[in-house]
C-alpha cells in the first residue's frame, strides 16, 4: 500500500492562517502590526525570489514587511550598521539577512547573523536562541525543523516514545531537528557522512528525516515499512527541476507517510517564519 502523501500546502496554509489571526490580535492590542525586515545584499536571482515570497506572505497575513536592498559591493561594516539600526527600531520585531552573502563578506556570515538581537532573530540562528533550544527554554526556533514538527503533529503522527533518525547534522536543520524531537520524547539518532552501517540504523526509524543534500540518497531498502519519511532536501538538478534527498517513487511504496519535493517541507519554512515574526512581537511586548 502506497504511503500517505504529506502535501506541504495544506499544513502551510493552516500555519499561515494561525499567524494571521494572531497578527490581527496583536494589532488590536498594541496598535501596530508585527514587523519583519529582510536585508538582501546584491542581486542573487534565487534570493530575490525567496525575498519576494516572504514579502508576499507578510502582506497576505497583515504583517508589516520591509525589504532593504543593499548594493553587491556593500562592506561588512555597512551591513552591521544597518542591522544595528533595525535592532533599535521598535516597529521591527523580526530581522533576517538573506543568504548567501556576496563573496567579499561571506566569510563574516556568523558575525553578521550574530549581530541580530536574539529577540528579533526570526531565523533562530543566534547562539542565544540555539542555547534556549538545547536547554528547553522558550525562544525562536529555526523555521524548517520547526515546520517539520508542526506538520507531523497536524498529520497525527505520534512522536512520544518513537525511534527517530535524522540524516544530516547542519546547524540549520539536523541539529535543531534532533533537539526538537528529543523534547517531544522521541529517541533520536543523528547520522552523517561518517556514519557506519547507515541503512541498518535508518531501518529502525519510525520517523526518518533526510537533510543531507544528496539527490535520491535515501532508497527503499533504507526505510522501515510504515515509517514517516520527511524529506528536507531541495536539490536543483536542472534549471526547472528539483529533487529531494529521498527516492520518492521507490520509498512511497514502503513508507507509511512521505513528503514530496517540491511541494513538501519547503512550503512550511515560510509559514513558520510568519509564525516566528508574530511570536517575536509577542515576546518583545511582554518583556
Amino acid at each position: 500500500m502506497a504511503a500517505r502523501i504529506l502535501e506541504g500546502k495544506v499544513y502551510a496554509q493552516k500555519l499561515k492562517e494561525d499567524a494571521g489571526k494572531k497578527a490581527a490580535e496583536l494589532r488590536e492590542k498594541y496598535g501596530m502590526a508585527p514587523g519583519l525586515a529582510v536585508i538582501i545584499v546584491g542581486e542573487n536571482p534565487a534570493s530575490q525570489v525567496y525575498v519576494r515570497n516572504k514579502h508576499k506572505s507578510c502582506e497576505e497575513l497583515g504583517i508589516s514587511s520591509e525589504v532593504i536592498s543593499m548594493p553587491e559591493e556593500s562592506t561588512k561594516e555597512e551591513l552591521l550598521a544597518r542591522i544595528d539600526d533595525l535592532n533599535g527600531d521598535t516597529k521591527i520585531h523580526g530581522i533576517l539577512v538573506q543568504l548567501p552573502l556576496p563573496k567579499q563578506i561571506a566569510a563574516y556570515e556568523a558575525e553578521i547573523l550574530n549581530r541580530i538581537a536574539p529577540e528579533k532573530d526570526v531565523d533562530g540562528f543566534h547562539p542565544v536562541n540555539v542555547g534556549r533550544l538545547v536547554t528547553g527554554e522558550a525562544g525562536l526556533v529555526p523555521c524548517t525543523p520547526a515546520g517539520c514538527i508542526r506538520m507531523l503533529d497536524m498529520a497525527g503522527i505520534p512522536l512520544d516514545g518513537k525511534r527517530a533518525v535524522v540524516i544530516g547534522r547542519s546547524n540549520i536543520v539536523g541539529k535543531p531537528m534532533f533537539h526538537l524531537l528529543l523534547a517531544r520524547h522521541a529517541t533520536v539518532t543523528v547520522c552523517h557522512s561518517h556514519t557506519a552501517n547507515l541503512a541498518e540504523i535508518t531501518r529502525e526509524a519510525d520517523i526518518l528525516v533526510a537533510a543531507i543534500g544528496k539527490p535520491n540518497f535515501v532508497t527503499a531498502d533504507m526505510v522501515k515499512p510504515g515509517a514517516a519519511v520527511i524529506d528536507v532536501g531541495i536539490n536543483r538538478i536542472a534549471p526547472k527541476k528539483l529533487m529531494g534527498d529521498v527516492d520518492f517513487e521507490q520509498v512511497k511504496e514502503v513508507a507509511g507517510a512521505i513528503t514530496p519535493v517540491p511541494g513538501g517541507v519547503g512550503l512550511l519554512t515560510v509559514a513558520m517564519l510568519m509564525q516566528n515574526v508574530v511570536k517575536a512581537m509577542e515576546m518583545q511586548m511582554q518583556a
